[in-house]
């Protein structure tokens, strides 16, 4: 039997797995950042909106209309939009905003009613809403002028927990409310855990307060709906460490740059940990408060005094209870729902009609 010849040098070469890759350096990251990121901290747009604004030739860098994203741009290039200047970004900032009942959230409505943007004060910035509250739905909204700032807060990451308070039509028991504490399946939809306690009766309603981590479209309407509970008013007062506090309907404040640094490392209150029945039980711990103070749920309800139609500030907030001032007859539920602000024309948009 011949014996078998010796390997050449070159069939003994290496297998490819097993060889050098050849000496090629990895390409260089671009310098930069990509021109929809710089557009939106510039509060220009969402990075979503500017990536449309490119699609349609809004945008031009250093004198040439681009048409894809997929740029990166450096502080030297220059960015122009309708053919006005981008600006450096500013730094980011959070406004608490009252988002009355009625208004749509968003910058233009395919229907054509009336958004929040319209009826922001002339003198803030272009900003964003982080997350979204239903056309019927009133309360606590987060607004800023950072992109980056707001997909932050809007990651289901943050776990940032939110709370409502929530009139419901009917007089429920507390055990009624248990399929919604352990989770429940609206149109093949699963919905995480919600913390729900009943706070009264009020009448033929019942008012309660509702906590999730998370906030799919109508939730907690269709979760109710599906425990035989009709929602005839829903009012978010926190939104994580923020809080509504004693702000009235189309009422804006802006969140001190410190309070805000301090929070974004704070995911919730010691209270809020404490009520989420997922969180392991440890002794509570004082820490720092949120920039509004939430209002107790066994507090008694707010009488509010109207607001002047032009959009002043509102008369400060006193217990309904309190002997000096007794509650108006015309008060119903947690709050008392203080006129909109006038529109820029001189007009209040009015009370909008039930159903979207």
């Amino acid at each position: 039997m011949p014996a078998t010849p010796p390997k050449s040098p070159k069939s003994a070469a290496a297998k490819p797995n097993d060889a050098a890759k050849p000496n090629a350096a990895a390409a260089p990251k671009p310098e930069g950042d990509r021109i929809a990121k710089v557009l939106s901290r510039a509060g220009v747009a969402s990075r979503r909106e500017a990536e449309r604004m490119i699609e349609l030739g809004q945008v031009a860098v250093n004198g040439k209309v681009i048409d894809s994203p997929a740029l990166n741009v450096t502080a030297s290039d220059r960015i122009t939009v309708d053919g006005q200047p981008v600006g450096a970004p500013e730094p980011a900032r959070l406004w608490l905003y009252y988002k009355p009942d009625g208004l749509v959230t968003s910058a233009s409505d395919e229907k054509g009613r009336e958004t929040i943007f319209d009826y922001l004060p002339e003198d803030m910035p272009r900003v964003m809403s982080i997350g979204r509250l239903d056309l019927n739905s009133e309360g606590l909204l987060l607004l800023t002028n950072d992109g980056g700032l707001k997909r932050k807060l809007e990651l289901p990451s943050t776990g940032w927990l939110r709370k409502y308070r929530v009139r419901v039509k009917g007089n429920p028991m507390d055990p009624d409310l248990d399929p919604l504490r352990k989770g429940i399946s609206v149109d093949g939809e699963n919905f995480q855990p919600m913390i729900v306690s009943l706070d009264r009766i009020q009448g033929a309603n019942a008012w309660l307060t509702v906590g999730l981590r998370e906030g799919k479209n109508r939730e907690i309407r269709r979760a109710m709906q599906a425990v035989g509970l009709v929602v005839n008013r829903l009012i978010r007062v926190s939104y994580g460490p923020f809080r509504l506090g004693d702000l009235g309907p189309g009422d804006v404040e802006e969140v001190k740059g410190r309070v805000l640094r301090d929070q974004l490392g704070q995911k919730e209150t010691p209270e809020d940990a404490v009520a989420d029945p997922r969180a392991k039980s440890a002794p509570a711990k004082s820490g720092p408060k949120g920039p509004r103070l939430q209002r107790a749920a066994s507090q008694p309800p707010l009488s509010r005094a109207p607001r002047a139609s032009g959009g002043g500030a509102a008369a400060p907030a006193t217990p309904a209870a309190a002997p000096a001032r007794p509650k108006p007859a015309s008060t119903k539920g947690w709050a008392k729902a203080a006129p909109r602000p006038a529109s820029k024309g001189g007009k209040s948009p009015g009370r909008r009609p039930r159903g979207e």
